[in-house]
């Protein structure tokens, strides 16, 4: 460069760098000032103003990490997956949505929502999250009818399946109960799974928490799966608190030829919490569990069930008396004829 343009140049009053940096119709860099909705920007993007703001975009094509964020967030959108609720930053004000991270150190890309407020679109997405727990996704859906059905391999496994639904508060012996109910069903060649509410955790629900319409969702699955096991000629033993009667009484509702069997283990809270097996009731107490099953979240119990198991004398029965009186109940109804 000549040194007479230089001149003129190092002459020139300077320009505010908001206003360099943010070439697309951003009006203000001011904290206060209301971004508009529908705009991205990027925390990190060299084009970020000197008083903290960030680089503006109308699209997310237009700053590279914000594109491969939301190119990111687009193939789960394609496949029909909820969008995942992510922390709000901190620095991000009222109206951003956190998208992702792409390759931003880390640091949040974010969404605007312009004047109105997260919470809003928030509770949006949550219903529709809900609905799509519920409710199949596309009307465009048959049901397809087998050759082989429930009788045919009820015939072949000479039995009939059914569904041991186990409920009660946390260490009531579900668990010992359901395992002891089915080794006592296999050495009488009886076919039977255990689906146990821990164990289902690790894999089928391990993306549910204890919330309220969370336990609502984890029954519902459960209720869904011992359906089909049901339906495939098993003896399915179910294991878990299942604290809220309507959700049992949807899972019953499932089967409608009477093979919903439910075993209420009416134990006292003081006999699980004396007993406590896993130390949960102590954690409760001190206030490291929230919302545990008969501390500070009620537990509902059957008004109508088929078995209830009770404590004599302050004392747990024995798990083998306990399996014995299922099974008895099982043969009396004909679910272990040949």
């Amino acid at each position: 460069m000549d040194a007479p343009r230089a001149a003129r140049l190092a002459a020139r009053p300077p320009v505010p760098r908001a206003s360099a940096r943010l070439p697309f119709g951003f009006a203000s860099s001011s904290p206060t000032a209301p971004r508009r909705a529908g705009w991205w920007w990027c925390p990190r993007d060299p084009r970020a103003d000197s008083s903290g703001g960030a680089g503006a975009f109308a699209s997310p094509s237009r700053c590279p990490r914000l594109a491969a964020a939301h190119r990111n967030r687009s193939r789960l959108a394609n496949l029909g997956f909820p969008r995942p609720r992510l922390p709000r930053s901190p620095a991000a004000g009222t109206g951003t949505r956190v998208t992702g991270d792409g390759d931003c150190d880390g640091r949040p890309l974010v969404e605007c929502a312009g004047d109105r407020p997260i919470q809003e679109h928030a509770g949006v997405e949550e219903k529709a999250s809900k609905m799509s727990s519920t409710v199949p996704k596309s009307s465009n859906i048959f049901w397809h009818d087998c050759p082989v059905g429930k009788a045919d391999r009820q015939k072949l496994l000479k039995q009939k399946g059914c569904v041991v639904w186990i409920t009660g508060l946390s260490g009531s012996g579900k668990s010992t109960l359901a395992c002891t109910l089915g080794r006592e069903l296999h050495t009488r060649g009886k076919l039977a799974y255990v689906l146990d509410g821990d164990n289902l955790r690790h894999g089928l629900n391990k993306d549910l928490g204890f919330k309220a319409e969370d336990r609502v969702e984890n029954i519902r699955r459960v209720g869904e799966v011992a359906k089909l096991f049901s339906d495939a000629g098993l003896v399915c033993i179910a294991s878990l608190i299942s604290p809220y009667r309507r959700d049992r009484e949807a899972c019953r509702a499932l089967l409608s030829d009477g093979s919903f069997v439910e075993v209420f283990l009416n134990m006292s809270l003081e006999l699980c919490e004396a007993r406590d097996p896993k130390g949960l009731y102590k954690l409760a107490r001190a206030g490291k569990i929230k919302g545990f099953t008969g501390i500070d979240d009620p537990y509902e119990a059957p008004l109508n069930c088929e078995i209830e198991i009770k404590e004599v004398d302050g004392v747990c029965p024995s798990p083998c008396d306990m399996a014995g009186q299922v099974v008895t109940y099982l043969e009396e109804k004909g679910f272990l004829d040949e």
